[in-house]
């Protein structure tokens, strides 16, 4: 989906504004008129910002008004200002390891227990870097965790292998946000047509999963057989985290084309047996890593079975964004006969000619995906594949090698079932061959579900699944 200048356009121009007269109004004697690019000469005039805002000269007031006008300068950087800034605050305001090393020293030599008490809180003193508490102070100004967030989701993309202190600096505001945005603080909210226009724009930026073509496709998502829920934090009033979008069906749905038809007739929901979530987007780049989507889905199966109480069952229609990925080295020439003899000489008649990956470059093929007799093979060699990518394809231990696999695994759902061709569009046919897979949850096994395979990789599959793997 192509970017929206105007819509991120306004996002910035909101939050420099929110700082603009805190910024003016600081009493700081240090003129902080960065260039886009942070030049070098300027960088000793930035130190002394950073250090005047931890030092809190002129008491909290001014250390609130320094912040809001290092964040100003900050937000009128170029990606290499910005990565410059962030170098500075990382190598400059880290932990000073020798008064770590004193201190720990001195707190061994302590003998008398009121002493060792003071020694032991000055340790922990040190051991928290000033960097965080400059964090922090960002953190208390107007639409402050806004910012951070973003700036979290700029360090991602702006750091390099050989940053490590720009990692440690990632990693040290990765750790405040989890704290910042426990589970307990957030709230689940429904969003529908009637909300306000700001909101429905941004989820039409940030839907990551069926890209939202237009109003209508929206509209569409919100009709009567439609829920969209999401979770908001108190101090990003109108900035969903996380979001997902139900359709209530007949039966598990099957092709997400059916799912995403506006010309379809809305399903009366008394009607519905079934509460298929076929996407869940994460809003906020800055807080990738940080987990609220088995909260969000729990919640939701919870609201919903308030509301339809006609409901007996909660699933998925899920992508395989990993499985095509995975087939590419996996099938290269066979070496790991995964495809029979017969399969194997059956594709080479279909690929071109000189190929060595005659399966991939069969599927690589515009329009392969139409020709029936051709599918008659493919289908249940590629099902057959892609149940054991599900199930046996694994990273880090026990975990299942395909992102969207272990997050619902994780969140206690059950592999219930594949559809073939279930995502015809480009997008779906280059990640997974077309293929979707239906996750269960099952509300009473879902806990045991998730700590099986949490702890042993124990995987609760259908038996349909199975029987694919000696098809």
């Amino acid at each position: 989906m192509t970017s929206k200048p105007g819509f991120l356009d306004r996002t910035l121009t909101h939050l420099r504004s929110a700082w603009k007269d805190l910024a003016q109004n600081s009493a700081c004697p240090i003129d902080l008129n960065l260039s886009e690019d942070c030049p070098e000469e300027q960088h000793l005039c930035l130190l002394e910002q950073m250090q005047a805002c931890l030092d809190a000269r002129g008491g909290d007031v001014a250390a609130r008004q320094g912040a809001a006008q290092l964040g100003n300068a900050y937000l009128g950087l170029n990606d290499t200002g910005k990565r410059r800034f962030l170098l500075l605050l990382a190598a400059h305001f880290d932990i000073d390891s020798q008064q770590v090393e004193q201190s720990l020293l001195q707190y061994q030599q302590a003998e008398l227990e009121p002493e060792r008490r003071r020694k032991l809180k000055q340790l922990r003193n040190l051991l928290d870097a000033p960097r965080r508490q400059l964090l922090t102070q960002f953190n208390a100004l107007p639409q402050g965790v806004k910012f951070l967030v973003d700036m979290r989701a700029d360090m991602r993309r702006l750091i390099e292998p050989e940053d490590h202190q720009l990692r440690d600096l990632e990693q040290d505001l990765q750790e405040l946000l989890i704290a910042w945005f426990d589970v307990g603080f957030l709230k689940l909210k429904r969003v529908s047509w009637d909300s306000p226009a700001s909101l429905l724009e941004k989820l039409i930026e940030y839907e990551a999963v069926h890209e939202i073509r237009n109003w209508d496709d929206l509209k569409h998502r919100l009709t009567a057989d439609r829920r969209l829920f999401a979770f908001f934090h108190p101090n990003m009033t109108g900035e969903p985290l996380i979001f997902i979008q139900v359709a209530l069906v007949q039966g598990l749905a099957t092709n997400i084309q059916a799912v995403l038809d506006e010309t379809q007739q809305p399903l009366d929901p008394q009607h519905a047996d079934t509460a298929a979530f076929y996407s869940i987007s994460n809003a906020q780049k800055g807080l990738q890593g940080i987990s609220f989507g088995n909260f969000l889905i729990k919640r939701v199966v919870s609201e919903l079975s308030r509301e339809f109480p006609n409901l007996r069952q909660f699933s998925t229609l899920s992508p395989i964004p990993g499985f095509l990925h995975w087939l590419t080295s996996a099938v290269a020439g066979n070496s790991r006969g995964l495809i029979s003899i017969e399969e194997w000489q059956a594709i080479k008649s279909l690929a071109p000619a000189d190929s060595t990956a005659p399966l991939i470059d069969l599927l690589s093929q515009p329009g392969w995906h139409l020709n029936e007799d051709n599918n008659q093979l493919l289908q249940p060699m590629l099902e057959r594949l892609c149940s054991h990518y599900l199930l046996h394809e694994k990273r880090r231990g026990h975990q299942t090698l395909d992102p969207v696999a272990h997050f619902h695994l994780s969140n206690g759902a059950r592999i219930e079932q594949l559809n073939w061709l279930a995502d015809r569009s480009e997008r779906g046919l280059s990640r997974s061959a077309g293929l979707m897979v239906n996750y269960l949850y099952d509300l009473e096994k879902i806990e045991g579900n998730s700590e099986g395979y949490s702890a042993e990789g124990n995987i609760n599959v259908a038996e349909s699944i199975t029987r694919k793997l000696s098809a």
